[in-house]
């Protein structure tokens, strides 16, 4: 910390608003594209479909898409001594989305970290045991902030078999170990044929390898609509990625 640095109030009330959540899981990905939000959409409806009560909260500022995963329709969630999350398909839910409608919202650096600190202190998570943090693309600045702020904080990392994500993941894994922040383990998304390059990555780094997700083409149809989500490769991996 800077010497003689204001300290945000803000910080003081987060721990207060997550005292009832027992654990706290943020599903990253090194790269866009490898689909971080499909994961953590459908790791949260599989959690709740087992009696857990569950929260997800969609990170990506610029562009949130677990409404979309799971056919939640958009609304600006009520307000009291706090923002409550919507409660839809078992899960208490909060997105930018519910704010922001169709519009972007372009935050970087000092606003971005004002917005995450604002939404970590008013909204009124209940008893949960998982919050699913469903992280920004990459390991820009709300993914450092999220890592301070939430000490209790461990990740789910998803990657695939491209060489460019491969190499990326390596990257992100030894960021994570030098930050101290515990490892759920590396989930393999869209796996082909006899690929074995991110579990190869999962065992040299010594973290768990989680199990891989075949490629579906199907989806793309089951998007929007949970019954047919079940029915997904995705969902039959990452319903057994936490242990109970």
């Amino acid at each position: 910390m800077i010497p003689n640095e204001p300290i945000d109030p803000r910080t003081f009330v987060i721990e207060d608003r997550l005292a009832g959540v027992s654990r706290i899981v943020g599903v990253a990905g090194s790269k866009g594209g490898v689909g971080r939000s499909v994961v953590s959409s459908t790791l949260a409806l599989a959690l709740a479909d087992q009696g857990k009560r569950v929260g997800l909260f969609d990170l990506d500022f610029t562009s949130p898409s677990d409404h979309v995963v799971l056919g939640v329709e958009r609304g600006f969630p009520e307000e009291a001594f706090g923002i409550d999350p919507h409660f839809v398909h078992g899960i208490h839910m909060v997105s930018v989305a519910f704010f922001s409608g169709d519009a972007a919202v372009p935050l970087r650096g000092d606003a971005a970290t004002s917005a995450l600190l604002e939404l970590l202190a008013i909204i009124r998570w209940s008893d949960l045991d998982v919050l699913v943090l469903d992280m920004p693309p990459g390991l820009g600045d709300t993914n450092l902030d999220v890592i301070q702020l939430l000490p209790r904080l461990e990740f789910l990392l998803v990657g695939n078999g491209s060489r460019v994500v491969i190499d990326s993941v390596r990257r992100a894994l030894h960021l994570f170990t030098d930050l101290g922040v515990p490892m759920i383990g590396l989930l393999e998304n869209m796996h082909r044929g006899n690929e074995r390059a991110v579990e190869s990555l999962a065992d040299a780094a010594g973290v768990p390898f989680l199990g891989s997700v075949p490629y579906d083409d199907h989806l793309e149809d089951a998007l929007g609509n949970v019954d047919l989500l079940r029915d997904t490769a995705v969902y039959s991996v990452v319903k057994g990625v936490l242990p109970s």
